[in-house]
């Protein structure tokens, strides 16, 4: 079975979630008899293809992206149909509006499979010029896949254009990584680096400091924890929080700027529990709260009507407050800074989740099934 990868960017350009849920779901397939490309744009796509694991990256050229909708040019439109041609599925991931284009005008004809990761949010401008473009091609998928029963429930756009019968609900999901091996150096280093005591518990924010992280709530719950907070990741949004944790005075946040991989697996395992304060839908999934699962670590989320509280189960895996509360996002980091065996407690419960949710096997397993059922004709 063949499957082509239709999205805006992807590796080796600056990394997203976006791409690394790709990755994922072209990764945990290839385990099930999947052969994966991706099609995608980038500001400068040389090499044009590039192998990677999960299957070969054929990339042509982004000539402009405004409000970050790369755009191609008809070089792109014929490599879209000649890849078409060479699936059996073409697998769309929204958003991405010129992807529509290149389904419109590459007159498609192959099963067709769209994962919805989130609803426009911010670039409403957009979606009113975009939208019956958009609704055209929501319409003609074989399938529309959620990433998690609430955003199924909650997306107006889901709703308008999307008969149940094609609905799906997937869920996001990594392959585990847990064991990897790291020098001793590592954990030693980085927590050195960020002033962590040996056996002093602190608490996780990963992931690109963008607008929609609510991470400015994170800061001003800072002085009411009893803990470290490290918000690791780089983003347009580093130099507000720093002068906002100056202004209320908060000490205990430390900023690790960007970190490498072999760093994101030593935090992850020293970690008491990860916080991600998203405050806005923009928040699709979480699958920073899918990696805290998979190592088994409890969770602080917010309310927002999306996935986050759907891979973090409320009183079970963790604690979902309402956003933009200082005092309700302070007292849930509290309980676990307070209480480790609670936290182990719930960690081991995320665990658990992880594995029968959002692990590889569930994953390819999910998109196996449902590419051979649009190859059939039915959803």
């Amino acid at each position: 079975m063949r499957v082509v990868h239709v999205y805006r960017t992807y590796f080796p350009d600056p990394p997203g979630g976006l791409q690394e849920a790709i990755r994922q779901i072209a990764l945990s397939t290839r385990e099930r008899g999947v052969e994966a490309r991706i099609l995608t744009l980038s500001p400068n796509p040389v090499p044009d293809i590039v192998d990677y694991p999960e299957g070969q990256v054929i990339r042509e050229k982004s000539w402009a992206a405004p409000a970050s909708c790369d755009l191609g040019g008809p070089c792109a439109v014929m490599k879209y149909r000649e890849m078409a041609a060479w699936a059996d599925v073409v697998h769309f991931h929204f958003p991405w509006p010129f992807a529509d284009v290149l389904h419109l005008l590459g007159r498609t004809r192959k099963p067709t499979v769209m994962t919805y990761h989130s609803d426009i949010v911010r670039q409403k401008a957009l979606g009113a010029i975009y939208g019956p473009l958009m609704r055209r091609t929501l319409r003609s998928m074989s399938a529309v896949v959620a990433t998690s029963p609430a955003y199924a429930q909650t997306s107006e756009t889901l709703a308008a254009c999307v008969s149940k019968a094609r609905l799906k609900t997937i869920p996001l999901g990594i392959i585990d990584y847990r064991d990897e091996t790291l020098p001793d150096r590592v954990q030693r280093d980085v927590e050195s680096r960020l002033g962590l005591a040996d056996g002093e518990p602190y608490f996780l924010a990963l992931g690109v400091l963008r607008y929609y992280k609510g991470l400015h709530t994170l800061v001003e719950a800072a002085p009411g924890i009893g803990a470290k907070l490290v918000i690791a990741g780089s983003g347009p949004e580093r130099e507000r929080l720093e002068a906002l944790a100056r202004q209320h005075g908060a000490r205990n946040v430390v900023f690790a700027g960007q970190i490498t991989h072999e760093e994101k697996v030593a935090l992850l395992k020293g970690c008491r529990a990860m916080v991600l304060p998203s405050h806005l839908r923009s928040e699709a999934f979480g699958m920073v709260l899918v990696e805290a699962a998979m190592f088994g670590k409890p969770m602080v989320c917010c309310e927002v009507g999306s996935g986050t509280s759907f891979v973090n189960e409320d009183g079970v895996t963790g604690f979902v407050v309402p956003p933009e509360s200082p005092a309700r996002l302070a007292a849930a980091i509290n309980r676990f800074a307070l209480d480790e065996a609670l936290a182990r407690t719930m960690g081991a419960a995320a665990r658990e989740r992880y594995e029968r949710l959002f692990s590889g096997p569930a994953l390819g397993s999910a998109y196996r099934a449902l590419y051979e059922d649009v190859m059939r004709g039915g959803v």
